[in-house]
């Protein structure tokens, strides 16, 4: 009996230090991802210009919120609306003050929600709502409130993954459809009862609320809307301008669900125990596409393997292709010792010639990697996919996909170690050490004390 309780005890005490080191390692990553804008804000945005505004359009807002917003939620569906060319497509925020998305790209919006309203009379036409994290019920009221503000039937709300919780806890989806992102969609069933949701669709429409399932879904369903408003051929041409091989689901959004198993531990493991993260740098520059920059921040930087880090050549904005402002948290002379700098977009070595040239000449020794440029007929993502499984390990890269419900997984060669030695390794060595150290302790005080008595 007594070799029992010993062995229920090396249990016990071994799961919970495993299991706490993991949770220390998991939160911290959670706290990278999800930085916030902490640097001197730059003199130079007291000159940025307000995007111009044409009244004969109607107008997009893509929601900010004061602390955090999920980078592709947010960069995708903008890029997808401004490549129409029939909206006025804006950023929006409570303030004017620098937003963070994930991944570390920090962002100055375009317009307070209260100046949007007031330049378009009514307010937006169609509110694009990302995944926005409520961490603090006060920073966040002014997102719930302008969502309400605007739940009339004469603006289309348009919730992209997680964002399905944000429009949620409006109210306004209770007795209404709706999708969200797979590995959130069971306890968002608990949270909001009143709502039906949908597992097996790539977006749901229901009036005028459209939601769709996890992160890529939302092209679908940004796509959906274009389509209803400016027609199957302008649509059509988005997605064939973004190589995007999955436009079917526009129209049939029926999908098999994706559901979480035991495979998806790796995301958990990297989290936790990838101590030793790479940093890979990721330079901003003029005319950067948005959907290019988005493979970066939300593969590697939402992996649980890599910090992203902006750098850029001058302290001044970077305007992307269609006129997001964009801070850099390091200029080139200032940039920290870098795994590897990342260069986005298949043109990117004639739009950002001198940006690299200053990196060659100023900048650190990191690994270079072109992502785009030797693919440019393919959809963004997919490289930073094969690239991910050839840093990391498969597992890692089918992961990723997963997350992102990337559905085209038959046009990725995915070729590297068949999993992280890291992100296993260390718990199990952890693991061992607490045994050994238990059984140190044991023979020390606990046996030594029972012979001597």
């Amino acid at each position: 009996m007594k070799k029992v309780w010993r062995f229920v005890v090396y249990a016990c005490v071994t799961i919970l230090v495993v299991g706490g080191t993991g949770a220390v390692g998991y939160m911290r990553t959670m706290q990278e991802s999800m930085s916030v804008y902490d640097k001197p804000v730059p003199t130079s945005l007291q000159s940025v210009q307000a995007a111009a505004y044409d009244s004969k359009k109607p107008t997009v807002a893509v929601m900010l919120a004061n602390e955090v917003t999920e980078v592709f939620d947010f960069l995708v569906p903008y890029e997808m609306f401004s490549m129409t060319g029939s909206y006025n497509v804006f950023a929006a925020a409570p303030d004017k003050n620098v937003k963070s998305l994930t991944g570390g790209l920090d962002i100055v919006p375009h317009y307070t929600f209260d100046e949007l309203d007031q330049l378009t009379s009514r307010g937006p036409d169609i509110i694009v709502i990302p995944f926005m994290p409520i961490l603090d019920e006060a920073k966040y009221k002014p997102v719930r409130d302008w969502i309400r503000k605007h739940s009339g039937k004469e603006t289309t709300l348009l919730s992209i993954c997680n964002g399905a919780e944000n429009l949620a806890d409006t109210g306004l989806l209770d007795g209404k459809s709706a999708a969200t992102h797979w590995g959130d969609i069971g306890r968002l069933e608990k949270k909001y009862s009143e709502v039906t949701w949908k597992r097996d669709q790539r977006y749901v429409a229901d009036s005028n609320l459209v939601s769709s399932a996890g992160l890529t879904s939302g092209i679908d369903a940004s796509l959906y809307v274009i389509s209803q408003q400016m027609g199957e051929p302008t649509a059509e041409k988005v997605a064939k301008d973004m190589n995007y091989p999955s436009y079917h689901f526009v129209q049939h959004p029926q999908m098999k669900p994706f559901t979480a198993g035991l495979s998806d531990v790796v995301y958990i493991l990297n989290n936790a125990f990838q101590w030793s993260k790479k940093k890979d740098g990721i330079l901003l520059y003029d005319g950067a596409d948005e959907l290019m920059l988005s493979s970066a921040f939300d593969t590697y930087g939402a992996s649980g393997t890599t910090t992203t880090i902006t750098v850029s050549s001058k302290r001044e904005p970077v305007v992307t292709r269609y006129g997001l402002d964009l801070i850099a948290r390091y200029q080139i002379a200032d940039a920290p010792k870098l795994d590897r700098m990342i260069f986005v977009g298949p043109n990117v070595k004639t739009v950002a010639a001198g940006d690299i040239r200053n990196w060659n000449e100023d900048g650190g020794e990191a690994e270079q990697l072109y992502l785009h440029t030797d693919s440019p007929e393919r959809f963004a993502m997919e490289p930073a996919f094969e690239d991910l499984a050839r840093q990391e390990d498969v597992r890692t890269a089918e992961f990723a996909a997963k997350r992102l419900e990337y559905r085209a997984t038959s046009h990725l060669k995915l070729e590297g170690a068949p999993f992280s030695y890291e992100a296993f390794g260390i718990p199990i060595g952890v693991g061992m050490v607490t045994l050994f150290v238990l059984y140190l302790a044991d023979r020390r005080f606990v046996r030594r004390k029972k012979l001597s008595a």
